[in-house]
């Protein structure tokens, strides 16, 4: 259980360590997760190593997924969610982690590395790099204005699933995220259900609520949506904790009126974790290492988290890191919260093919 207190290190301990000299050719190619990283830090590790960074944005699981187990993906990092990384592991795309050149791999919080053996055995083939929620936000005046008279319910689930709110929100506009592996497991989470169930009539039962609101959701989005809700485009969308506090965070610094509030159910969320990993047909192995150990600098990793809103597995980084955030629930999920929620695990193919078909079923409303 991840621990709510910022952790003081003495300035001996946050030095890291230099690139290493491994670091010889100058080419890099990172395939990550939009908006996910500090506007410097990608500029910052050219200027000091002088390996030249490709740098290329997905917005789902399954973009990265399609592209990775094709093989010859082009790629030397990609940071998968931690259902997806199990899966990825089996199938063997990736190679072990070389932690004899991750000095900085001690900065790590060790409970945190404890979860990611679930994904991970012996923490072999990847580097937590974030990790967060899935979960509401709301634009608070264009809600209230649109509920009326009505008060917000005491499960805020409730605001996207219960057709006599979410009708009332369409409007102002309502996003989910473009995933089935994303949205399914949050309805079954509501329903009562097991959100790693492979059985066919939970996902159905799924799909199903989902249906049941379709006619009110005005946008499927894995990543437009943060400027969207910024500029009051949308008033309820289901997202990612942390691009909601991005979308929080815009509309704050542009003055525009937006009053955004990010929600943190206490009936629970769905949890995750992004890591780094290595395809096993990386051609630039030793400068993915330097890029995995530059980015577990405790400076750069307080400073990647305070830019995406994320919670950082990073331990030694939290004393560089300010308690807005650190206390922040939708950030870090209190003690009851993480108690009332899940965190997706492996499911089998059949099944990941069946949520792909009622995701399909959902969209184009049949």
């Amino acid at each position: 259980m991840r621990q709510r207190m910022i952790n003081v290190i003495a300035a001996g301990v946050l030095a890291a360590a230099a690139v290493p000299a491994f670091a010889n050719g100058k080419v890099l190619n990172i395939y990550n997760w939009s908006d996910y990283i500090a506007p410097d830090t990608v500029k910052n590790f050219e200027k000091e190593t002088g390996i030249k960074v490709r740098y290329d944005v997905y917005d789902s699981n399954e973009v990265l997924q399609a592209k990775i187990l094709t093989g010859r993906s082009g790629y030397d990092i990609v940071v998968p969610t931690n259902a997806f990384l199990a899966k990825q592991i089996k199938a063997g795309v990736y190679q072990p982690l070389n932690k004899a050149k991750l000095a900085n791999y001690k900065n790590l919080d060790p409970d945190v590395l404890a979860q990611a053996t679930k994904f991970d055995p012996n923490n072999a083939y990847a580097v937590p790099y974030f990790y967060g929620i899935n979960t509401l936000a709301i634009n608070a005046g264009k809600v209230k204005a649109a509920l009326g008279s009505t008060p917000l319910p005491a499960n805020e689930w409730d605001l996207l699933f219960k057709p006599e709110y979410v009708s009332k929100l369409k409007s102002c506009g309502v996003s989910v995220l473009d995933s089935p592996a994303e949205a399914l497991p949050i309805a079954a989470h509501y329903l009562g259900k097991n959100p790693n169930s492979n059985a066919d009539a939970d996902w159905q039962a799924s799909a199903n609520l989902f249906k049941q609101i379709r006619p009110y959701i005005t946008r499927f989005s894995s990543s437009g949506y943060i400027n969207e809700l910024a500029n009051g485009s949308l008033c309820l969308v289901l997202g990612y904790g942390g691009d909601l506090n991005i979308a929080k965070r815009r509309a704050e610094e542009a003055k525009n009126g937006q009053v955004l509030r990010v929600l943190a159910p206490k009936s629970g969320v769905m949890l995750w974790m992004d890591s780094m990993a290595i395809p096993k047909d990386a051609e630039n192995v030793d400068n993915a290492l330097a890029f995995i150990n530059y980015v577990m600098r405790p400076e750069v990793a307080a400073a990647n988290a305070k830019a995406v809103s994320y919670a950082t597995p990073n331990k030694a980084a939290k004393g560089q890191i300010e308690n807005k955030f650190l206390y922040d629930a939708s950030i870090y999920p209190t003690t009851e919260i993480q108690q009332k929620s899940f965190i997706q695990l492996p499911l089998e193919a059949k099944t990941q093919r069946l949520q792909t078909r009622l995701w399909t079923e959902v969209k184009t409303r049949k």
